[in-house]
């Protein structure tokens, strides 16, 4: 299945019925009268989150959404029936905005969230419902309202515990296969990963949901390379993983450029907890590791841990720095197998 994180659609509620202008002409009944039923409800617009789902690939082959409109009022005191609604499917984490691209309309996060994106039309009264002590035989009934049409788009932001950062690579698809159940694609090329994959990580009893998202280049933030499209994947993480590549000649320059492109983004995303890794230590000796530490740690200011995704060197002390920066409420206990007794 194919990675669609933004689609653009066009939605329209349906019109409200006609009211209905109809008397009663009964034989054997002395007396006659309005007897118009009012129209039917146009069908709604509605937006709903639903488990299973992980891209807005769907809305690449059909865009429009048309609700049905209402049934006009007939005569006997009939009324018109009510059109059917029409539901959007989205998986959980889809913001909901407005034509401009930038006013949200609503944010789905949790499963079954629904939200009404267009109101269907209401339907118009029949002329039973003008019937007065002074106007007994009314001439009148209301028309249907009009449906409403807009255009909206949908932004895929999936929802992950942590988030993998780095440039292109600096090993962050084979941290990812090493410590889940994740298998995206790895070479030896920069910009492998060209759409975001989650993986489950287990560690100590516990699991989280870690996203990998396309390596980022200087001058990410004006378009180049892939972009920052894909940054907000991680907006919604409680900590993120940096991993600098310690094969490269200049690590403090590698992690100051990521730092930039966070800034240059905006939001809140810089201002997030950051666990930093020094990664490939595999493919160092103890003299280059201890050079290329120093280096990283006097750029960060802070603690840098030492790692390697294909020799799994230093994986668990990784994994375990990021668990302790997320929120517990977030953590879910792995489930205890239970054992068959012992039987001779």
């Amino acid at each position: 299945m194919k990675f669609l994180d933004l689609a653009k659609v066009y939605i329209r509620s349906g019109g409200g019925g006609n009211g209905c202008v109809s008397f009663r002409r009964e034989k054997y009944i002395e007396y006659g009268g309005p007897d118009g039923g009012d129209g039917g409800k146009g069908g709604s617009v509605w937006a709903e989150a639903v488990d299973g789902l992980n891209t807005l690939i769907d809305f690449r082959y059909q865009q429009h959404f048309f609700a049905n409109n209402g049934q006009s009022g007939m005569g006997r005191q009939r009324t018109g029936k009510d059109g059917d609604e029409i539901i959007l499917r989205v998986p959980v984490g889809t913001e909901i905005l407005d034509e401009d691209q930038e006013t949200v309309l609503a944010d789905m996060t949790e499963i079954g969230q629904r939200v009404q994106l267009a109101k269907g039309g209401n339907g118009g009264f029949g002329n039973l419902h003008f019937k007065s002590s002074t106007n007994q035989a009314p001439r009148r009934a209301n028309p249907g309202q009009e449906g409403v049409e807009r255009t909206i788009w949908l932004r895929l932001k999936l929802i992950a515990d942590s988030g993998l950062l780095g440039l292109p690579n600096a090993g962050k698809s084979t941290f990812l296969a090493s410590s889940s159940n994740a298998r995206p694609k790895i070479a030896d090329y920069p910009f492998t990963t060209l759409h975001p994959n989650l993986g489950v990580v287990g560690i100590d009893n516990t699991e989280f949901v870690m996203a990998d998202i396309p390596g980022l280049i200087a001058g990410a933030h004006e378009g180049k390379g892939i972009g920052d499209r894909f940054l907000g994947h991680v907006e919604r993480c409680a900590v993120l993983l940096h991993l600098v590549d310690g094969t490269s000649d200049d690590v403090a320059g590698d992690y100051q450029t990521i730092i930039d492109e966070l800034e240059a983004y905006g939001g809140e995303l810089a201002k997030k907890p950051r666990v930093t890794a020094l990664n490939k230590i595999d493919a160092l000796d103890e003299e280059e590791r201890a050079e290329a530490l120093a280096a990283l740690e006097a750029a960060v200011g802070d603690k840098v841990l030492m790692m390697s995704g294909v020799s799994r060197e230093g994986l668990n002390e990784v994994l375990r720095a990021v668990r302790a920066e997320i929120d517990d409420d977030r953590i879910r206990q792995k489930p205890v197998e239970e054992q068959d007794p012992w039987r001779p």
